[in-house]
């Protein structure tokens, strides 16, 4: 159906948009570019929009979509002497959050989305969708954004389409990717590219005025990863809008990773530089709440080490010829949490923060600046809160939402390292993996080899709740920190991991790690200090990496000597220290059942060699309780 005729689609006018088009469809000849408008036309055809605009990229055509939003009393423009060129926007309260239990693989077995899941049959689901998305763009426009993933024809980057009835998506998608016309040549050259449509579901009839925030209480957000698709409704939110990001980052992804032989992961990346000026690079996955953005911006307090910042949420690693793993961080921009992010916690963040910032359900100063939970140790006399009333610190309530965002540029990070959009990437040197854990967990376990660190990894957990007298608490699983974000059966991810290892030289594999920032006495108060000191636990893992220091076997894992660890500066009592490396074989094999139950809900998919780490694991524990 050709662009023209969106605007004639019954008898009825045309209702003439109060805003400008800024865009309008690019002039390729090419046979790929020809698929791509017909996509477009079948969307706009489902869809019934108003006016269709191809987004591309620049900066004015940001500036204007910004403006809008503001006149059309979507976002706030926010003092420009405190926070230049920033907004913040307020979501209803029914959509402040990744909508987990409304997200779906459809792929065409329900075995290969495994019980991490939620899995639908694919016709079955778009039969469900498809009339959702009739006419859901009506009165409003639809953009067409083309992004890449990682640098623009990177030989690690991927690209991708989305379309979308949401200013507020676009400019976002503006922030955490590449947006252009370049994008477009890489689609008419042929280069392979994912397909991603969003509605907020809130279609308007003629003269209906539009809301703030619109979205609807019905949402779903669909991966079909045979088709390398992603269909989201209902939901104006975070990654529920920015299909760039978890969507296809991640669930997608790893799913082009598994067939093409390389990992799609929800990690960190930096470079840590030491005082001679060596630099070595580490990836780190951690799920939410245990110091992912934190580590990410490091500042380390040991004199003479720097870390740079490669990326703080996604990597994409690759083996490279050379017999190592090269990761890139293929986002653009940082999507962080704002409360819990303050001049204390993490003062990088916070310089980043400077301007050119989209913040989502924060409270706003009477200054015309923001504020959240802490960014500072006070809070203000007075705010409007993230749902727009009236705020003092009486109130009662949170003046912003636990969930709410600063989205902005990686560039604007002070401590970016100079070529952290290289489209090569870096090779790693380590992979750390880690989860909050009160008890059994040391502060720093070295994997044996690759296999063991896949089973370390396959086993990550964070305590649901406090644990007391020893004892392990409930577990909340995230394997790989990847569990609501695998795109496939999350055994048979474990079972790309150790293939991929397979590629890799073994004396050029990264060495992988555990570590535990969150270990707490029997008085529950935090044996490690943590923050900037979470350097000295990367100290000794790079002197690991350089074999210029031992380590103690335990039946867990390779652990370090106390004295090796640089704890100049800092007070740690010889007991807690102790107890920050206790391995108790007793706790350790209640662990191993519970690691026996998790791998049992995956019906004997878990692969061969992870079954032998856990009775290699047990053997090793039952002979220590005999010693």
């Amino acid at each position: 159906m050709a662009i023209a005729n969106l605007f004639t689609r019954s008898a009825a006018p045309a209702i003439v948009p109060a805003a400008p088009v800024y865009g309008s469809r690019p002039d390729y000849s090419s046979g790929a570019m020809a698929d791509l408008y017909a996509w477009v036309d079948s969307i706009a055809e489902l869809t019934q929009p108003d006016r269709v605009h191809w987004v591309d990229g620049s900066r004015s055509e940001n500036e204007a979509l910004l403006r809008e939003q503001v006149e059309e009393g979507k976002l706030i423009k926010l003092n420009p002497e405190w926070r230049p060129g920033s907004y913040l926007a307020r979501s209803h309260p029914s959509d402040v959050a990744r909508t987990e239990a409304r997200t779906f693989i459809a792929s065409e077995r329900e075995e290969d989305a495994g019980p991490t899941n939620n899995w639908a049959a694919p016709d079955e689901i778009r039969a469900t969708i498809t009339p959702l998305f009739e006419g859901s763009m009506r009165g409003r426009t639809m953009y067409v954004v083309p992004f890449s993933m990682g640098a623009v024809g990177g030989p690690l980057s991927h690209i991708g389409v989305q379309i979308t009835d949401s200013a507020y998506a676009v400019t976002s998608i503006g922030i955490m990717t590449r947006v252009g016309t370049a994008v477009l040549d890489q689609i008419a050259e042929g280069k392979p590219w994912v397909k991603t449509v969003h509605s907020v579901g809130a279609p308007l009839e003629p003269g209906e005025k539009d809301v703030a925030w619109p979205c609807n209480d019905e949402k779903y957000i669909v991966h079909f990863p045979d088709t390398l698709e992603v269909w989201s409704y209902g939901s104006g939110y975070g990654g529920n809008a920015i299909l760039a990001k978890k969507c296809f980052a991640l669930r997608i992804a790893s799913v082009i990773g598994r067939d093409e032989g390389w990992l799609a992961e929800h990690m960190l990346l930096i470079r840590v530089i030491d005082p001679a000026g060596k630099a070595y690079h580490v990836a780190a996955a951690f799920p939410s709440a245990c110091g992912k953005t934190n580590l990410a911006m490091l500042r380390p307090t040991i004199p003479g080490w720097r870390v740079e910042t490669l990326g703080d949420d996604i990597a994409w690693i690759r083996p490279g010829e050379d017999g190592r793993l090269w990761a890139i961080n293929p986002e653009a921009g940082f999507f962080g949490v704002a409360p819990g992010t303050g001049e204390s916690t993490n003062v990088t963040a916070v310089e980043t923060l400077w301007g050119n910032t989209i913040f989502t359900n924060v409270a706003l100063r009477p200054d015309g600046d923001v504020w959240w939970e802490g960014l500072t140790d006070d809070a203000p006399a007075e705010l409007i809160d993230w749902e727009g009333n009236p705020w003092t610190p009486e109130s009662g309530r949170l003046a912003a939402h636990p969930n709410s965002r600063f989205t902005v540029s990686a560039g604007q990070c002070p401590q970016i390292a100079p070529d952290w959009d290289a489209p090569e990437g870096v090779p790693l040197d380590a992979i750390l993996f880690g989860g909050r854990r009160a008890t059994n967990v040391p502060l720093v376990v070295e994997a044996t080899d690759w296999t063991h660190g896949v089973f370390i990894g396959s086993n990550i957990s964070s305590e649901r709740t406090a644990a007391a007298e020893g004892t392990v608490g409930e577990l909340r699983r995230d394997p790989f920190a990847m569990l609501p974000f695998c795109g496939y059966n999350m055994a048979d991810y474990f079972s790309h991991w150790l293939k991929v290892g397979q590629a890799l030289r073994f004396d050029r594999a990264p060495r992988i790690f555990q570590v535990n920032w969150f270990r707490k006495g029997s008085d529950g108060r935090f044996l490690w200090p943590g923050f900037g000191d979470n350097s000295r636990v990367i100290d000794w893992i790079i002197r690991r990496v350089d074999g210029s220091v031992d380590a103690v076997d335990s039946p867990i894992g390779r652990l370090p000597k106390v004295e090796d660890l640089n704890l100049d500066g800092i007070d740690v009592p010889a007991e807690d220290l102790e107890e920050l490396f206790a391995v108790d074989p007793d706790l350790w094999l209640q662990e191993a059942d519970l690691t026996e139950e998790f791998y049992a809900t995956f019906d004997g998919r878990v692969p061969a060699p992870l079954q032998s780490e856990l009775s290699a694991l047990r053997y090793r524990l039952r002979q220590a309780t005999q010693s």
